[in-house]
């Protein structure tokens, strides 16, 4: 199974930005985690990373027939981005959603997810665990 990671905005400053909310582990930690967590479960993982919507959205077509499963954290595109939603849904790839904090438990505007509503899981609040979640989800429905 090959499965797209797309992290959206500031992801990449994991460690960085609000450790209180965001944890300590960098981003490289991220994609090392990644790495072994796809070859624990016998698949592929392809990371991907970008602060800019159109990139993303591009990257969502590029995966229609090159990979099995999406695993999408949108970061700050989740409560704006209609095009990702779009994106997501024209592909008809099983995706899955992840947040590294509780977004529940924060701000009103942070309640609604676009792109959540082409996913068909969703793991929030689960810290970088999140992503190995949701891999897992995808490999033990799909594999």
């Amino acid at each position: 199974m090959k499965i797209l990671v797309i992290n959206g905005p500031n992801i990449n400053m994991l460690g960085i930005r609000e450790p209180g909310i965001y944890g300590n582990q960098n981003y490289q930690t991220l994609l090392d985690n990644i790495k072994q967590w796809a070859e624990e479960l016998n698949c592929q993982a392809e990371c991907f990373q970008s602060n800019h919507e159109g990139s993303i959205v591009d990257k969502i077509q590029e995966a229609y027939d090159n990979f099995d499963g999406i695993v999408i954290n949108p970061a700050a595109y989740t409560h704006t981005s209609v095009a990702i939603l779009d994106a997501l849904k024209s592909v008809g790839i099983p995706a899955v959603e992840v947040h590294i904090s509780d977004v529940t438990k924060r701000e009103d505007f942070r309640q609604i997810s676009y792109a959540g509503m082409a996913c068909e899981e969703h793991i929030i609040g689960k810290g970088l665990d999140g992503y190995r979640l949701a891999i897992q989800y995808l490999c033990d429905k799909y594999m």
